[in-house]
């Protein structure tokens, strides 16, 4: 089974990773460095690459995949979040910013895929339900991951042979989660006390947890239409 994974140095990816590399899948990752976590434990091929630099991204994807036509999964994680803010205290600039990472890079890798005419099975973008939501001080994120929704059903009517799907993975205890459970407590942005509840508990677990429960819950997938969002709580 051969899977590309952006985003594996930590959280979801991570754990996704090892989860598939368990089951003998062949990786293929982007990240901006090689985590250390991966030695000895199965096939992976790797290119180092910044999403937000678009020009990088074929080059890196022309390298990882030289020697591959097919692609069972694809699941575009890679993913940043926001200063917790109010909207009218948040720049364009950094919008732009979460837009790029969370957004276009995944535009730039699927056209790419797309036009090496890759056989592609199956597309899972991580998406949040911050993307439906709209909760206060989310803003940026909140853009960004329902813009990716939008995205990602949108490449689903272009391409019927590869079914896509937003994935909203539930509560990690990632690296995200370290900055939000930091962010001190405001009564506008009444998540933040829900999150630090959470952390620690079952409600929030850890990333090779997750990653696991993930891993195997991305096969029920094919059960909905392509271009669906989808909660993994809600499967």
């Amino acid at each position: 089974m051969n899977v590309l994974i952006t985003g594996i140095s930590s959280g979801l990816g991570m754990g996704l990773a090892t989860t598939a590399l368990k089951e003998n899948a062949k990786i293929f990752a982007m990240n901006r460095s090689l985590p250390n976590w991966h030695k000895g434990k199965g096939q992976l091929r790797f290119e180092s690459v910044d999403l937000s630099k678009f020009e990088q991204i074929p080059t890196s994807l022309d390298l990882l995949l030289e020697e591959t036509q097919k692609l069972d999964l694809v699941v575009l994680n890679s993913g940043i979040i926001c200063e917790i803010n109010d909207m009218k205290d948040t720049s364009l600039n950094e919008i732009d910013r979460l837009m790029n990472v969370n957004v276009w890079a995944n535009k730039v890798i699927l056209d790419t895929l797309f036009l090496k005419k890759m056989e592609i099975k199956q597309v899972v973008a991580i998406s949040s339900g911050a993307s439906i939501n709209g909760n206060r001080g989310w803003n940026a994120y909140s853009l960004s991951k329902s813009t990716l929704n939008m995205l990602i059903k949108l490449y689903a009517e272009e391409n019927k042979s590869t079914h896509f799907t937003s994935l909203a993975p539930g509560l990690i205890d990632s690296p995200m989660q370290e900055y939000l459970c930091s962010v001190p407590n405001d009564k506008r942005f009444s998540p933040l006390q829900i999150l630090k509840k959470a952390r620690n508990t079952d409600q929030m677990p850890k990333p090779l947890d997750a990653g696991e429960f993930v891993w195997y819950k991305i096969k029920e997938l094919f059960q909905f239409p392509s271009g669906s969002y989808i909660d993994v709580r809600d499967l």
